[in-house]
């Protein structure tokens, strides 16, 4: 650059040789210069052709005008090779020009220097002002103090006298104080802003840019004669080399053929797992429809506990942004729960008329005939099926009725018996079920009841040794809670009077030539028991639980002597049938002993909060103390629910997080996702594996979740639908046979059948 006549040239030792230039020999850095004629380099050019050092210089040899060409050593690769050639006549003469005359002057301050010692004198070029700038001067002037005494006193003796105290005043000398002006100085404040910037300079740097070059290298296989192959076969060296590894060979061979030296052991140690088994959900039957849940989403889905196959669900509108505001406007569609069978998805088995929507449904653990809800309303509903109880267990397929003679049943029927059975029940309407029992809208939830739960009875030994098997009594049986920031405890009514009385209604309605299937409420007084609002103390915070998560509570409830027993109250009342469905007054209740006041709840904010209650003897209303609360979600939590293994472990999804808590551990979740493109909508715990959760998404997928495998992203997920997952529900038919019931936005229920490498658990999992 800045040099067109110079050209760089990478010659080789055997080059350097044949021209007489040899590096640090012929040509050294002080006498760099050599050159070489034109015509010797065409020689080389058609001796060597293309592996000639000069022929990426070819056409610039060529049309140089001179006889003699000017190469340079280039020690310090100046221009990027070791020499370069210089294809000018004008610049060979001033290189060598320049070369005459670096020699002469060198010479000359040789000679100089011997015969001449210059002394220079100093210019002042103005350094000394810019040190004159930076000292340090004294500005203020310094305050100077004399300080004197008289001569005579230096070094004079201190003498004390005695003093008479009853010379002074009282008969005591007083020091009194006095005020000092030294120190009643007046101290002025003033305003000074100090603003401090870093110090700035200017600074550059210049990057080396080295010049491109094109480089080759050229190699040849070198080749062995006949004489030599043949020495080197016949010499003694090659037999005892041979002698002495035939063995070893033969041993290598043989392992070779014995085993595969490829092989991967450690991929090979897969615990109890043969290879890598496919994970997939299968569909296995999907139901909808067309009067009950047609443009209504599934709310809640839930597996009957003891029969196999029924199913039950329940739905709710969904309401756009005109019908929120305009709460008046009601759907013409009826609030049912409906209870079916995916042998035969044609045909209800049941349905459960209800007051207003259900949110939320439950089985009870004890009687899995009772069966309650909350409404979106507020409203707690109780509904009794246990008459239709033999029409649920005829759901079944008939083909498992039918045995050859020997005992094993036939092909015929595994094929035709589902077909006639379906027929059959097909023509068979569902049989429509009525709430015997609903809770008084005053006192429910003020918005709706979006989670409810059972509590676990568990008898107590009373104080004098016996057990108390008295199934009537009051007992705290149902939690529900609301964003209304309430929680409520309710008790179970009774089941027989609440029917007798509808019995009673239903034939007055008949009288007067009423229709017999209105929903009307009736004058119910079916109130909670225990109250909880979820208010802070200090801070007047609300906390509006969508998902609540209690213990297995232990407790005794003691009734005192005054209070009205349940056995008294028996007798129907014709004037009000609903006596025993007024609780009993706080006055007459006794505190609960060994009841857990610990409890989880999730709220609309995404907060998962940990909350203990201490029961009030005076009231029924509680006020919790909230001891830890943590913001980890971004949206409301729509999933609270305790591992079916681990008492201490539960799972929270809200928004576009999951997270796995642990009961005493206040730092925080033991594991928490990051955030995922869309929203987690639903999401249930593996009934048969620890370590398995299902994880439903706005877009209509299922994330299946394997802690063993993997921490940071599902192990597989895969789509179910075209809409929101509202609701999962698992369910273990067999050791063998597993089912998931998936729900969406559209109304449609999925079932699908679990593979096997999800449903059986690794060892230590």
């Amino acid at each position: 650059i800045g040099h067109p006549e110079i050209f760089p040239l990478l010659l080789t030792a055997k080059t350097q040789q044949i021209f007489n230039c040899r590096a640090d020999e012929d040509v050294t850095e002080e006498n760099c210069f050599t050159c070489i004629k034109k015509e010797d380099i065409i020689q080389d050019l058609k001796t060597r052709a293309n592996t000639s050092d000069f022929h990426p210089l070819k056409k610039v040899i060529l049309e140089y005008p001179g006889d003699e060409l000017l190469v340079v050593f280039d020690p310090e690769f100046q221009y990027g090779q070791n020499f370069y050639l210089v294809a000018s006549e004008e610049a060979k003469e001033n290189l060598l020009k320049l070369s005459a005359t670096a020699k002469e002057t060198e010479e000359t301050e040789e000679n100089t220097e011997e015969t001449l010692e210059v002394h220079k004198a100093w210019v002042s070029l103005g350094s000394e002002k810019e040190v004159e700038e930076e000292s340090v001067k004294e500005r203020d002037t310094k305050i100077k103090y004399k300080i004197s005494r008289v001569r005579r006193k230096f070094g004079a003796p201190i003498t004390f006298t005695d003093k008479n105290a009853s010379d002074d005043k009282d008969s005591y000398a007083e020091c009194t104080p006095y005020e000092d002006d030294t120190f009643s100085i007046k101290m002025i404040e003033r305003d000074v802003g100090v603003q401090t910037i870093p110090k700035v300079r200017e600074t550059s740097t210049q990057t080396k840019w080295t010049y491109p070059k094109n480089a080759s290298t050229q190699y040849y296989t070198r080749q062995l004669s006949d004489e030599a192959k043949a020495e080197t076969l016949s010499s003694e060296k090659l037999k005892e080399f041979l002698t002495a590894i035939h063995i070893r060979m033969e041993i290598a061979l043989q392992q070779n053929e014995i085993m595969d030296v490829f092989f991967d052991d450690w991929k090979a140690l897969a615990g109890d797992e043969e290879g890598k088994p496919d994970v997939y959900l299968k569909a296995y039957q999907s139901f909808s429809d067309v009067q009950y849940l047609k443009n209504r989403t599934i709310s809640c889905v839930r597996w009957h506990p003891t029969i196999y196959g029924i199913i039950a669900l329940s739905a709710r509108e969904q309401p756009s942004y005109e019908e929120q505001v305009n709460l008046s406007n009601k759907s013409l569609h009826q609030s049912v729960v409906l209870l079916l069978s995916f042998f035969d998805p044609v045909c209800l088995q049941l349905v459960l008329k209800a007051p207003e929507d259900i949110y939320c449904f439950q089985f009870s653990p004890s009687d899995p005939n009772i069966i309650a809800g909350g409404c979106v309303d507020g409203q707690v509903v109780l509904w009794d099926i246990s008459k239709h109880e033999e029409r649920l267990q005829r759901a079944k397929p008939v083909a498992d009725e039918i045995i050859d003679s020997e005992g094993e049943p036939t092909a015929a029927a595994v094929m035709i018996e589902p077909l006639a059975m379906q027929v059959q029940q097909s023509s068979i309407e569902p049989a429509l079920v009525r709430y015997c029992a609903a809770s008084s809208i005053p006192y429910s939830n003020k918005k709706p009841a979006k989670d409810i739960q059972w509590l676990q009875l568990n008898s107590e030994d009373d104080q004098k040794g016996g057990t108390s098997e008295n199934r009537d009594e009051n007992n705290l049986q149902l939690v529900t809670c609301s964003p209304d920031c309430s929680i409520l405890f309710w008790d179970i009514p009774s089941i027989e009077h609440r029917q007798m009385f509808l019995s009673e209604k239903i034939k007055e309605e008949k009288r007067s030539y009423m229709p017999t299937d209105t929903d009307e409420d009736l004058d119910l007084s079916w109130k909670p028991l225990i109250k909880i609002h979820l208010r802070e103390r200090d801070t007047s915070t609300e906390s509006a639980p969508t998902r609540i998560s209690l213990k297995e509570l232990q407790y005794r409830y003691k009734s005192s002597g005054r209070a009205k027993s349940m056995s008294a109250l028996r007798t129907p009342i014709k004037e009000s049938p609903y006596t025993e469905l007024s609780a009993s007054s706080s006055k007459n209740l006794e505190a609960l002993e060994y009841i857990s006041t610990n409890f989880f709840f999730g709220n609309e904010d995404g907060e998962v909060v940990y909350s203990d209650w201490k029961m009030k003897t005076d009231t029924h209303s509680k006020k919790p103390r909230h001891s830890q609360k943590y913001s980890l979600h971004t949206e409301t939590i729509n999933t609270l629910q305790n591992s079916p293994f681990f008492k201490d472990i539960f799972l929270s999804i809200g928004g576009q997080k999951f997270a796995i808590w642990k009961e005493g551990v206040t730092s925080g979740p033991i594991l928490q996702s990051s955030s995922s493109a869309g929203r987690y909508t639903a999401g249930q715990w593996s009934l048969t594996r620890p370590g398995v959760f299902f994880i439903g998404r706005d877009n209509g997928n299922i994330d299946i979740w394997d802690l063993l495998k993997k921490t940071h992203e599902p192990s597989h997920f895969q789509n179910i639908s075209k809409s929101i997952i509202t609701f999962i529900s698992p369910s273990s038919a067999s050791a063998e046979q597993h089912f998931l019931a998936v729900s969406d936005d559209l109304g449609v229920l999925h079932i699908l059948e679990i593979c096997q490498a999800l449903c059986h658990p690794l060892s230590n999992e």
